[in-house]
């Protein structure tokens, strides 16, 4: 397969990842990288992403990480993907990058640290820290009245009072089911 789409699906920014690859219909090899293991600090791994994060991708010789870079590529390399992920119309695609710069320093910051203090640390071998949970937990109570504050006030289901979903959605709903962990 030419895309070849490297995930832990623990990962917010991965599941948004494959989730777009799937409804968008792009064809692409799913490739497990175990966190827990540490296969993301493998030299193998270092070769396709030097931060050692997941998600990555691998599409013919390119290789592309950072889950918002990996979604902007692919709505934009792939034949046939519908307008609506990542429009063609500049202010609409502005407005897409507006949230996205915005989601991983605030609604991904609180998410993920609310949801390691207060349940996932024991799977890596870290203690549950209640009093950082605390404090995610106003950060995140902040970010989800911003999303609906800023980008859900005009009418429609999703932001900017689209019919349809965009990428920005996308990376949103992820980062909030994270919260049903």
């Amino acid at each position: 397969m030419e895309l070849k789409v490297y995930v832990h699906r623990l990962s917010q920014p991965a599941r948004a990842v494959l989730l777009f690859c799937k409804m968008a219909g792009i064809q692409f090899e799913e490739v497990f990288i175990d966190l827990t293991m540490k296969q993301q600090k493998t030299p193998e791994f270092l070769e396709i992403n030097p931060l050692g994060q997941v998600p990555a991708i691998s599409h013919a010789d390119f290789n592309l990480f950072e889950s918002h870079a990996i979604l902007i590529y692919l709505a934009s390399a792939f034949p046939g993907i519908a307008d609506h992920w990542y429009p063609s119309d500049l202010l609409k695609r502005a407005k897409i990058h507006s949230v996205l710069d915005w989601h991983h320093s605030n609604l991904r910051r609180s998410t993920a640290a609310y949801v390691m203090n207060s349940a996932l640390a024991p799977v890596i071998g870290l203690p549950l820290n209640p009093q950082a949970a605390a404090k995610f937990d106003k950060l995140l109570c902040a970010s989800l009245s911003t999303i609906d504050s800023v980008w859900l006030r005009e009418s429609g289901p999703f932001l900017f009072g689209a019919d349809l979903p965009s990428i920005a959605d996308l990376s949103l709903v992820c980062e909030i089911m994270e919260l049903e962990v």
